[in-house]
């Protein structure tokens, strides 16, 4: 899920406790050996491994297909679970090395939703094409979450996958849930910090940015969220977006969509009419 997980609970009998916990766990260790690209033998290593082939998938697998699809559509080609290859170019890890124009080009060809065939539930990849759901899993695994919790308990409980996240109701005596925001510090310039508190009775928060996953180039700090048309960073992108939506598959759309339009982010959230925060340096 790309950080620690964590379950937050008002509950008095530790037997009900511990059955959601434990609920919640193996929602998270389900779907991340399920569509981690990390790993060998699932559905998407099957579908990335698939030669210019066609792979029939299961339903779970096809939903979240046919989100990629909209999420395609609805930021105009920049959304894309394709350019997920680039990543042999690019290491996000904090330092300076950005890879040679060679180096991204040679992975171009290999990166287009419209070079894939989606009939569900029949995708067909050309070879050396891969998919990656890393832009939409973890949100999609905190609602499934959130979803398995309320059919064992009626509680107040917040489930946390890396910074993702969602609560089924408020606290006790109608008390939200307070959640901080990690960022920069505008007095010191200190990161990561809670630079800002959000009080969340119901539904669920999404953050995207590069607090953790960014490299340095000449002074210029470039996030991990790249452009599939040239294969580099989002130009102009905010530090980080978080917004606040019914449910975290719908606020980490919205965050990407944010992050995808750069300069464009706030104007594109204030049309929206959505509770939303973006951090610029």
């Amino acid at each position: 899920m790309g950080g620690p997980c964590e379950v937050l609970a008002e509950i008095a009998e530790e037997s009900v406790a511990r059955k959601v916990v434990e609920a919640v766990a193996a929602c998270a260790w389900r779907i991340e050996d399920k569509f981690s690209r990390y790993l060998p033998n699932n559905i998407v290593a099957r579908i990335n491994a698939s030669a210019g082939m066609p792979v029939e998938v299961d339903n779970e697998t096809a939903n979240l297909l046919d989100f990629a699809a909209l999420m395609h559509r609805l930021s105009d080609g920049l959304f894309d679970i394709t350019s997920g290859v680039l990543r042999r170019a690019w290491i996000f890890d904090g330092g300076h090395r950005v890879p040679a124009r060679e180096e991204i080009d040679a992975l171009l060809p290999l990166v287009g939703w419209s070079k894939l065939s989606w009939k569900r539930p029949v995708i067909t990849l050309l070879p050396g094409m891969q998919i990656d759901f890393g832009g939409i899993g973890k949100e999609y695994a905190v609602d499934q979450a959130i979803q398995l919790v309320a059919q064992l308990s009626g509680a107040a409980v917040l489930v946390n996958f890396g910074g993702d996240l969602a609560v089924t109701r408020a606290r006790e005596g109608d008390r939200p849930w307070r959640v901080g925001i990690e960022g920069i510090d505008p007095a010191t310039g200190a990161e990561p910090n809670a630079a800002r508190l959000i009080d969340l009775a119901a539904g669920a928060l999404a953050t995207s940015g590069d607090t953790y996953r960014f490299v340095e180039s000449q002074g210029v700090r470039l996030p991990h969220i790249l452009d599939p048309r040239d294969g580099h960073p989002i130009r102009d992108a905010p530090r980080s977006v978080t917004v606040a939506a019914p449910t975290c598959t719908n606020a980490g759309m919205l965050t990407t969509l944010a992050m995808l339009r750069g300069r464009g982010a706030e104007e594109f959230l204030a049309r929206e009419g959505i509770r939303h925060w973006v951090q610029r340096q």
